[in-house]
């Protein structure tokens, strides 16, 4: 994609090397802290809420990223999970060009909270990694529920199929939300997407009319 190629040339120099080790890290202090601190509502003052950035509170257009995504054990092992993801995503893009794939993520959902009138969260942010990891290593292994071995592009179809029934069945909200919130994954593998299903449709057209008896 020229227009990635150009903006990455461009924006090289303002690259942060180990973004996800910085992202994940501060995901866990913020949930010691509310362990350690239950009564400081500290969720509640990061969360991108857009009736409080209106107000003043601009930091929260930053701080929803540092949301840890579970709570309990399984908070520091989700967040470990994405670390690795993030990390070897930044090793196969490079920096600058995983760099984008996460500001165009959070701009996503930032513009879904605004437009919904929704307090917003990191969760599609998330998701939107592990589907640009399973786009990318469709072959191999992860342990579902940190038990069962998967191969990512099952675990793929799984999360593509949930989120295409919670487009089917949300509210025109929801369905703004959820795409707006994929802008990300949608800009960087939505061209690839498209031209695979393109050929795909050639093909069986094509395949069709080979089978076809010939006519005289």
């Amino acid at each position: 994609m020229k227009w990635l190629d150009t903006l990455e040339r461009k924006l090289d120099r303002f690259s942060i090397g180990n973004l996800m080790q910085y992202i994940c890290l501060t995901m866990a202090a913020f949930y010691i802290f509310a362990v350690i601190q239950p009564g400081v509502p500290i969720f509640s003052l990061i969360a991108l809420s857009p009736y409080r950035i209106m107000q003043g509170q601009i930091w929260r257009l930053i701080t929803f990223v540092f949301m840890p995504p579970a709570t309990g054990l399984f908070a520091f092992l989700i967040i470990y999970f994405y670390y690795v993801i993030g990390r070897n995503l930044e090793y196969y893009w490079g920096t600058t060009r995983f760099n984008l794939y996460y500001l165009f993520g959070m701009i996503g959902a930032i513009l879904a909270a605004f437009i919904t009138h929704s307090t917003g969260t990191n969760s599609y942010l998330n998701l939107s990694l592990l589907l640009a990891y399973t786009a990318l290593f469709p072959d191999n292994e992860v342990l579902f529920m940190f038990i069962i071995p998967m191969k990512l592009k099952w675990l793929g179809l799984l999360e593509g199929a949930l989120l295409g029934w919670l487009f089917i069945i949300g509210s025109m909200a929801d369905r703004v939300a959820l795409i707006f919130s994929l802008l990300n994954f949608l800009l960087f593998f939505g061209p690839r997407l498209y031209d695979r299903i393109r050929n795909k449709i050639r093909y069986e057209k094509f395949r069709r009319q080979m089978n076809q008896p010939p006519k005289f």
